[in-house]
């Protein structure tokens, strides 16, 4: 069963940046899809970013303008580069993994990390 450590969350001001890091085991890491979600207050969990066994990558929302996400197949660990954060990115971002690229897309999965918690604000 996979397991999923999110790290890297924080307090930072409008306009900061953070790296997330989500270590993964369970799994083959490298032959599997793995993406970022969040979910913020009274809101459903969405997508940010999402990245194939290939190295394609898909962004949510705004998020490909602001954010990078990227794999580390020798660590098992997929980041998320956050630059130019807002107060609307406040959330407590997810990691998350599947042999099928869809599945990230869509965030369908039975079940999650803690996730990591990030805060924007003044």
């Amino acid at each position: 069963q996979v397991q999923l450590v999110e790290s890297g969350g924080g307090l930072v001001q409008p306009g900061g940046s953070l790296r997330l890091s989500c270590s993964v085991s369970g799994i083959i890491f490298s032959s599997n899809a793995l993406g970022w979600y969040r979910q913020a207050p009274g809101r459903q969990r969405e997508m940010v970013a999402g990245i194939s066994s290939g190295g394609s990558t898909v962004y949510g929302g705004d998020a490909a303008d602001r954010f990078t996400i990227s794999r580390d197949n020798a660590k098992n660990t997929v980041y998320l580069q956050m630059n130019n954060l807002k107060p609307t990115d406040t959330a407590v971002y997810y990691c998350n993994a599947d042999k099928f690229y869809s599945t990230v897309v869509s965030g369908n999965f039975g079940s999650w990390g803690q996730g990591t918690q990030v805060t924007v604000s003044s």
